[in-house]
């Protein structure tokens, strides 16, 4: 696939995210970025791309950059700490920004919140909750299932999932949409410090309900875990509890919110003989989910980390600061990867599953994102098995880091 680099335009007149024909189809820019090289400067972003996976999984196993924000050469100064609001408070330091040892205290010791007995007892919360909203959406000829379902899932997963009381939706909603834009290197520092504001109030909330919880705390949820797992285990500490129910917000809305879009789209765009296999179970659907994810290209940008000095890294000189951004979605319509890869197959083998990240830094709640995805497809089409869509979406410019669309228009097709 290489090709002689000085015989080609620059990347960014073949490469642009925000364009219009990236949304339509993002497949020709992905393959093109990644004939570039391995590794490829990109001067909108001020960043090096790194395209391969053998190389994304090594950076992600061995950890040789930093994910830590405050370690990029255009975030704002790092504050002394007798200026530290709650944000700071509970981002420096602890499991999302963390240095390496800690980090993995955090994975090792939260482990058991994770397990398959535990995401069976959530389940069985979220369950009945999914099911209200269908009750609610009746049985209309045609629906915005964004509209009607999926910008709903969030409550469910904050409230139910999570552990944060129904009161508190008010006031923690907005954080749901700006969580993840607060260390976002593609926005302005105004949109950056408004969603920094949003995550202090929410990190407000969380406090108040972790003090709460204290006096009450067997119940079948999330942060009741993880107070145990607190109570258990020396070096993991509150503000650890608040940056991990912070991912988990963040995970449960704006990536949840893609992840619902993209399912149905997928599902109902190919083979319908596809949607029975994709959820003859949580372990299928899982499966499903992966591919799911490979066929549509919804993502953007990739993973962001930062050179923590001067280095030398995959041959290129790195300045301290400088952005490296990992895009494992570039290979997803790639056919020296994947044999035939525009057919969406369900049953396609991923091996290995990178698709929530990989070694260390691996999406520690994807088996919870993945069972709620898998509990409100199930109900859709067990309500409505003829279901189909009502007209192609119009993709939707404004989201900061992924495809989505403006509405997802579908037709039930039920009798009378």
């Amino acid at each position: 696939m290489a090709e002689v680099a000085q015989n080609l335009p620059p990347i960014e007149e073949l490469f642009d995210p925000n364009s219009q024909d990236y949304m339509e189809n993002p497949v020709p820019q992905c393959l093109a970025l990644a004939r570039r090289g391995p590794i490829v400067w990109y001067e909108p972003w001020q960043a090096w791309i790194v395209t391969r996976m053998p190389d994304i999984m090594a950076c992600w196993k061995e950890e040789p950059l930093s994910s830590d924000f405050y370690d990029w050469e255009f975030a704002p100064p790092r504050p002394p700490e007798e200026q530290w609001s709650n944000f700071e408070r509970a981002m420096i330091g602890h499991s999302l920004l963390a240095e390496q040892e800690h980090h993995r205290l955090v994975r090792r010791v939260t482990a058991p919140a994770f397990s398959r007995n535990v995401v069976d007892k959530i389940q069985a919360k979220i369950e009945p909750e999914v099911q209200k909203l269908f009750d609610a959406l009746g049985e209309p000829q045609v629906f915005d299932y964004k509209e009607a379902i999926a910008q709903h899932i969030p409550f469910i997963s904050i409230t139910r999932m999570v552990g944060i009381p129904e009161k508190y939706w008010p006031e923690i909603k907005q954080v749901v949409m700006t969580f993840t834009e607060a260390w976002n290197p593609t926005i302005s520092d105004e949109q950056r410090e408004a969603a920094r504001q949003d995550s202090n109030r929410a990190i407000d909330i969380i406090r108040e309900v972790i003090a709460e919880r204290r006096s009450a705390p067997e119940q079948d949820d999330f942060l009741s875990t993880l107070l145990r797992i607190e109570a258990e285990n020396d070096g993991f500490e509150e503000g650890d509890i608040v940056t991990l129910i912070l991912a988990l917000i963040g995970a449960g809305s704006d990536t949840t919110l893609v992840a619902q879009q993209w399912s149905v789209y997928a599902l109902l765009k190919n083979d319908r003989g596809e949607i029975a296999k994709a959820l003859a179970s949580p372990d299928a659907f899982s499966n499903a989910f992966s591919e799911i994810n490979r066929w549509g290209v919804s993502s953007k940008m990739g993973f962001a980390r930062y050179a923590p000095r001067d280095m030398e890294f995959m041959g290129q000189q790195l300045r301290k600061g400088v952005m490296v951004l990992m895009m494992p979605h570039l290979k997803d319509h790639d056919p020296d990867y994947y044999d035939d890869p525009e057919t969406f197959d369900v049953e396609r083998v991923f091996d290995p599953d990178v698709m929530f990240g990989y070694g260390p830094r691996y999406c520690i709640g994807a088996a919870l994102a993945k069972r709620q995805l898998y509990l409100t497809l199930s109900e859709l089409f067990r309500r409505f098995p003829d279901i189909e869509l009502a007209e192609e979406p119009e993709r939707d410019p404004d989201d900061h880091n992924a495809v989505v669309f403006r509405r997802l228009l579908l037709k039930t097709n039920l009798a009378g």
